[in-house]
Formats: structure tokens, C-alpha cells, sequence
């Protein structure tokens, strides 16, 4: 490859970038619906072929911008808490991330699968459908975490992962309305609370987790 070509590859890759994280941004806010190809280039001050030229079509556009969330996500906030020890620690760090995530507005319209996601509930389509498998992915996270812990001894047998890891997404969900209708940090500091007693109440032995 010459290094002409390569160049414009790199820059390329580097236009779609941009363009991903201000749709991310928009779309947090405004919602996907009202993305659009006119509007992002406006923001963007690029030409509508341009910026076309990246997506081809407005579903298309939409996807990718999912796709840029979810990989933002990951990198900033699931793989970083899924560093700590193995068991409980490892599950409540989770569990902190997110509400980090929340409360520091990755987004600028706060949770962007939370907006969208509540945008596309009753819209059947590849859309929501992509939605839906990412929303499923973080209870199946936490639902594995949950299990692991059981495997290690940290939380009681007795307990059905999927109905903990249902409850603690939950927590999360309601963190986030909260804090962006309210502006309120005491909001993060009652769902972190909250999701302390829960484990707490799961426990083996509470005491020996620093949490």
C-alpha cells in the first residue's frame, strides 16, 4: 500500500470517528430518530456527500452509531472494572463503574442505551433489535459476575444470578433517570446504597468485603 493511499485511509478512519462521537453526543440527547444525515453534517460542517459517503443510508448511520457506543462503553467502562479481583470484589467494582459512568456523562445527554433504548422499546426493527441484544448483554455480565462469586464462595448458593444481576440492572436504570431529571449526586450515592445492601444481603460473609 503507498503511502498516499494509507494517508487516506487514516484519515478516513479518523473523519468517521468524529463523526460517530458527535452523533453519539446528538443522539444521547436527541434521541436516533432524530439523527440525520443534514443535520450531522451541519454540525459537523462537512458536505452532505461527504459525510453519506461514510454510511450510505440513515439506518445505517443509526447502527453505527450503536455500534460506537457499545465499543465506548466497553472500553471505558466494563473492561477496566472487570480488571479487579476475581468473585465479589469484582462484581461491586462493576457495579461502581457504572455509577461512575452515570454521574461523569460519557454522553452528553447521560446513558445513550438508556435514552435509546427507551426511544425504540415499541419500534420493531433492526434497531431495536441491536438495541435490545446490548441492553441484554450488561444483565448477562452481571448474571456471569454473580455466578463466578458463587463459584468463589462469596455469594450463598441459594441465589438465582439472573434474578441478582435483573435487580442490580435495575438500580442502574433508575440511577440514571434520577440523575438526569434531577441534576442530583445524592441520587448516585443512594443507588450506590442501595446496591451495597443487596450484596450485602447475599453475602457470605459481608464482613471480609471492604465495600
Amino acid at each position: 500500500m503507498s503511502s498516499t493511499v494509507h494517508h487516506r485511509k487514516a484519515q478516513g478512519e479518523q473523519t468517521r470517528r468524529a463523526i460517530l462521537q458527535c452523533a453519539m453526543d446528538l443522539a444521547s440527547v436527541d434521541g436516533l430518530t432524530g439523527l440525520s444525515i443534514g443535520g450531522l453534517a451541519k454540525e459537523l460542517q462537512m458536505s452532505k456527500s461527504g459525510l453519506f459517503a461514510h454510511f450510505g443510508s440513515k439506518e445505517a448511520l443509526q447502527l453505527a452509531v450503536i455500534e460506537g457506543a457499545r465499543h465506548l462503553v466497553l472500553r471505558e467502562v466494563v473492561r477496566p472494572a472487570l480488571r479487579a479481583p476475581k468473585g465479589l470484589p469484582r462484581l461491586w467494582s462493576l457495579c461502581e463503574a457504572w455509577l461512575h459512568y452515570t454521574e461523569q456523562q460519557l454522553f452528553r445527554g447521560g446513558c445513550f442505551f438508556a435514552a435509546t433504548s427507551t426511544e425504540f422499546n415499541s419500534r420493531p426493527g433492526p434497531i431495536r433489535d441491536r438495541l435490545a441484544d446490548i441492553m441484554a448483554e450488561r444483565q448477562q455480565t452481571f448474571a456471569r459476575l454473580v455466578a463466578r462469586a458463587q463459584e468463589v464462595g462469596d455469594i450463598h448458593s441459594s441465589v438465582d444470578p439472573v434474578q441478582l444481576a435483573y435487580e442490580l440492572d435495575m438500580l442502574l436504570f433508575g440511577a440514571n433517570w434520577a440523575f438526569q431529571l434531577y441534576g442530583d449526586g445524592d441520587v448516585i450515592v443512594r443507588s450506590q446504597t442501595a446496591m451495597r445492601h443487596r450484596l450485602k444481603s447475599v453475602c457470605t460473609h459481608p464482613e471480609d468485603f471492604a465495600f
